[in-house]
């Protein structure tokens, strides 16, 4: 099963997630979290990857919906947008498909606050 989508881009990493957070605020999203893969893994490891960063956005109001069908479902969210840098250095945006991961519910109301996200986040990529 495809959990994820995305596209490769024509610009740096932090260009690309600010360009990401811009789009994401259009469609309804915040960052809630965002980790640095990169550096995780070489303070913890030693370790020296291309850059790599994990953005947790949030669209309040669909989360919200979830979570009134389904308690349980905070541990599906939020949903992640990676940006990262593959060996080449291009730089890659990626985001995780909500309809494969709330499909796990196997609630038709989350199946269908899934696919309005998922439609957000394809507005999203393509807009980056």
């Amino acid at each position: 099963m495809q959990y994820v989508f995305g596209k490769t881009v024509q610009m740096s990493q932090q260009q690309a997630i600010e360009r990401v957070t811009q789009e994401l605020a259009k469609e309804g999203f915040g960052i809630l979290t965002e980790i640095d893969v990169a550096a995780t893994l070489k303070k913890k490891l030693g370790v020296d990857v291309p850059a790599h960063r994990i953005l947790g956005a949030c669209n309040p109001q669909f989360a919200h919906q979830a979570l009134q069908v389904e308690p349980q479902i905070g541990a599906l969210l939020p949903c992640n947008v990676v940006v990262r840098a593959d060996a080449s250095g291009k730089t890659l945006v990626e985001i995780m498909d909500p309809r494969a991961v709330l499909e796990l519910v196997g609630r038709p109301e989350v199946a269908k606050i899934a696919g309005e996200v998922r439609s957000r986040l394809e507005r999203v990529l393509a807009a980056v």
